[in-house]
């Protein structure tokens, strides 16, 4: 089934240079960028964006990390795409991650896991919206 899902090069990943590996490991995985932008996130976007994490012990660290610096939000498309980029992605805590996975080959702690995608098609297509206008979807 061809589906469209949302991503991001967290701003542990910007910082330290692994845009392009990312980018590298969705081409190679048959993932099409439909779009991509880099941004940097104010404290309110990301209180908006995380807002189902708001009860969760996590949510004031998470939003203070991912308005840290700059990230790279996308839209990918592919067979299966929700369950291929989080396969590629791994386990959030990457001590969990299998090997060859992009948390578990760059990430240094459970919030510092260079990326993001969303777990199913309407958190997909919440997320995508949240940053990208009809414009900007190809």
């Amino acid at each position: 089934m061809l589906q469209q899902t949302f991503a991001i090069v967290k701003p542990d990943g910007v910082a330290r240079g692994l845009i392009g590996e990312v980018l590298i490991r969705i081409e190679r995985n048959q993932l099409k960028i439909k779009a991509l932008k880099l941004i940097h996130m104010t404290q309110s976007q990301v209180q908006g964006f995380y807002a189902v994490h708001k009860e969760r012990p996590f949510f004031s660290s998470l939003c203070a990390f991912m308005s840290s610096g700059p990230c790279v939000v996308m839209i990918l498309e592919g067979e299966n795409a929700i369950a291929r980029w989080r396969e590629m992605m791994g386990a959030t805590n990457y001590k969990d991650a299998a090997a060859g996975t992009i948390r578990r080959d760059f990430a240094t702690d459970i919030e510092k896991n260079v990326v993001h995608g969303s777990d199913a098609p309407e958190t997909a297509a919440f997320e995508t919206g949240y940053f990208f206008n009809a414009l900007e979807r190809v």
